[in-house]
């Protein structure tokens, strides 16, 4: 009877455990939206040359760079000014959205 209670209980912290993600994820695209869009593009693939494409990066390199955009660690005065204001709930749904999309692939 314990192993069904377990087993009850871990399949129902999993379950929850995708529906926080999901949010995430969702908070992060409406993050992206209000802030990123004009010019990565919602997908994360500027069509503009001069901002670089970060749909499809590595959830941890894009929270890094916009911990460090926010620190000053990393020198931008676009970058910088758009971090300043994000929390680290913000940082972390924005990684969690870019890093889920698809990346630029180039026809060869």
């Amino acid at each position: 009877m314990r192993n069904y209670v377990v087993a009850a209980v871990s399949g129902l912290a999993l379950i929850l455990s995708g529906q926080v993600v999901a949010a995430d994820v969702e908070a992060g695209k409406r993050k992206a939206q209000e802030v990123c869009a004009s010019c990565h593009g919602l997908d994360g693939n500027s069509p503009a040359p001069n901002f670089p494409k970060i749909g499809g990066q590595a959830r941890t390199y894009l929270e890094k760079a916009l911990n460090d955009y926010k620190s000053g660690e990393r020198k931008d005065p676009i970058m910088a000014s758009m971090a300043a204001n994000l929390s680290k709930e913000d940082i972390e749904n924005l990684a969690f959205y870019y890093s889920g999309q698809s990346g630029l692939h180039v026809k060869r």
